[in-house]
Order: structure tokens, then C-alpha cells, then sequence
């Protein structure tokens, strides 16, 4: 069944008017009252997570949008929260990449699976979620939204409504500046050696390959490896030149050349 076929006249009005209105976001605090405004009709919920990263690295920035106090972005540690959204993130794979539901008998918020009691007290209350990602391709950085409700009744139409709707909210949210909080710290500056020796590797140039041939951009081994994308990109043009080569594929392909024939 389509979603024009769930809602009535009036509800097809405000939905559009809707859509319109996340066109309009330009702040934090604009997102809030949206998100805590006519949203809540067609996806009602307490706590919004937006969640963004490699999750496969644990490499997880977040936003938490909510009208309770004491549940704000600055407020919740990373290192507590990433182990429930990279959970969640393979759920979501597993499920096809089709938005689903949890409530609280299917163990999203059990202690043994997530430590509770790091968390502010006000998540304890959650008793459902809703779940939905999208896969950025070409950014390499995918997105994770959870929306917690402290109702075990979730409507008939979440999951369609938040897929129709995960778009808008994902725009809405990428046309925002970071929050101080959500920013990484300040990489280590690496000193990149002058080009008199172009001898084999050292041991960080082959570090740094090892990510290239596993996909990663100069941003996510900068931040794999705590450095800045600016020295990943000079270290690579120092292995360019050892290896007498112009780009990343001819790098790795030449690499393992050079790692078949040591190894005869």
C-alpha cells in the first residue's frame, strides 16, 4: 500500500506542508522546533539520534535532538553511546537497509547488552525505537537515525512514514554546522620528510597504503590514525614519488608487486 493511500485529505495538506518546512531549517534550534512541531504527528518520538561515521571502525559523531532536559548532545560521552548505534547500524544492514522497530521486550535497552547506567536516567524511560539508515556512497559516511519513544505502541505506519521521511530529515540536518562537542580533536601534525631519501616505506607510509587499499579517503585515515588529511596527502605524494608512480591505484598495484616478488 502507497503512503498517499494511509492518510486522508487534510493529513496529505500538512504533510506537504511538512517537507516544505524542513526546506527552512537553517539552525539547531530551527531543527528542534520542527522536529518537536508537525513532525510529531506522522513520527511521534521523545529522543531523535542522528548518528554519522564509519561504524565498522567505531569512528561515530551524534547529534541528539529532544525536548528533555538533560538530553542534549554535550550532555551523553561518544564512548557510551557508540556501542548501542554501531548495534543498531548492523541491525539495519541485517534487516535488508529497511527502516524497523524495537521495543523494550526485544532487549534494545538491556543492561546486558547496553551499560544503562552511564546513560542520563531520562533513556531508561525510552521503551521503543524506530530505526532507519542511509548508505552514502560517495561520501563513504553513512547515517544512522533512531527515534526513541517512551511508548511501547508505535503507529502502524512508522516504518513508512520514516522512510518517506528520512530524507527530509537527513537534508535538514546536513545543512547545519557541527556543535563544538560534535567536532573531532585537533589531529597530532606528522613531520613530512624533505624527498632526499626515497628509499623503501616506512612503516607509517605502509600503514597509511594498507587504508588506501581498504578504500578509505584521506579524511577517514586521517582520523584513523589521528593526523590530518592534509599529512595523509602529503605522506601519499612522498609514496608516489618512491614508488615512480601518479595515483592511488597504480600505488597499490605496484605495492603488491613489490610484496608478491619479496616474498618468492
Amino acid at each position: 500500500m502507497s503512503l498517499h493511500t494511509k492518510l486522508d485529505t487534510g493529513e496529505m495538506v500538512q504533510f506537504v506542508e511538512l517537507l516544505h518546512e524542513s526546506l527552512k531549517v537553517r539552525s539547531h534550534f530551527e531543527f528542534l522546533l520542527w522536529s518537536q512541531g508537525n513532525l510529531q504527528q506522522f513520527l511521534p518520538h521523545d529522543i531523535m539520534i542522528a548518528a554519522w561515521g564509519d561504524f565498522s571502525l567505531g569512528l561515530v559523531y551524534f547529534d541528539i535532538v529532544s525536548a528533555i532536559p538533560g538530553i542534549r548532545t554535550g550532555q551523553v560521552h561518544n564512548t557510551n553511546l557508540t556501542p548501542l548505534l554501531k548495534r543498531l547500524f548492523s541491525s539495519w544492514n541485517t534487516h535488508s537497509r529497511a527502516p524497523f522497530t524495537l521495543t523494550m521486550n526485544q532487549g534494545i535497552f538491556e543492561d546486558r547488552e547496553f551499560e544503562h547506567d552511564k546513560l542520563d536516567g531520562n533513556f531508561k524511560h525510552m521503551r521503543s525505537a524506530m530505526v532507519h539508515a542511509i548508505k552514502d556512497v560517495r561520501g563513504r559516511h553513512d547515517c544512522l537515525y533512531v527515534l526513541m519513544s517512551s511508548s511501547t505502541t508505535l503507529p502502524p505506519t512508522s516504518r513508512s512514514m520514516l522512510e518517506a521521511l528520512l530524507p527530509y530529515i537527513d537534508s535538514s540536518l546536513r545543512q547545519l554546522d557541527h556543535l563544538p562537542e560534535q567536532m573531532p580533536p585537533q589531529p597530532v601534525e606528522e613531520p613530512v620528510f624533505a624527498d632526499e631519501d626515497l628509499g623503501s616505506l616506512s612503516t607509517r607510509e605502509l600503514e597509511i597504503m594498507e587504508w588506501v587499499r581498504n578504500g578509505k579517503t584521506n579524511f577517514e585515515i586521517g582520523m584513523i590514525l589521528d593526523i590530518s588529511a592534509f599529512t595523509v596527502k602529503n605522506h601519499l605524494q612522498r609514496i608516489f614519488r618512491k614508488l615512480d608512480v601518479v595515483n592511488r591505484a597504480q600505488a597499490v598495484a605496484k605495492l603488491s608487486k613489490l610484496e608478491l616478488n619479496e616474498s618468492l
